[in-house]
């Protein structure tokens, strides 16, 4: 998988209001994507334990204990992106609000 282009931002970078919703709606993305993997790896693991002749039921709960505490972490994690999100659409929208009462915006 490719990773996207995320331009080069300098200390002394000016960009527009509309770029900085984009770029904070790719960070969103790229650690959703990150928690995708995590909770793919998670999904492995499982599948081998299972897979495998050789465990017993501790090792069985010993895996269990630990996918699920890692999948907690990955909920409460979707759950801040979750929040980022809802800014950002509301940044969005009092920017749309804001352009409409002006003369000239910035796009």
């Amino acid at each position: 998988m490719s990773m996207p282009n995320i331009p080069d931002i300098k200390p002394g970078i000016h960009i527009k209001r509309h770029d900085v919703l984009n770029l904070l709606l790719s960070s969103i993305a790229l650690e959703e994507m990150g928690l995708s993997h995590i909770i793919n790896a998670e999904g492995e693991k499982l599948q081998k334990v299972l897979h495998s002749k050789d465990h017993c039921l501790s090792d069985l709960l010993d895996i269990n204990d630990s996918v699920e505490r890692m999948m907690r972490n990955v909920i409460k994690n979707q759950m801040l992106l979750q929040f980022k999100l809802e800014d950002v659409i509301k940044l969005e929208r009092m920017s749309r609000r804001d352009c409409d009462h002006e003369e000239f915006c910035e796009e």
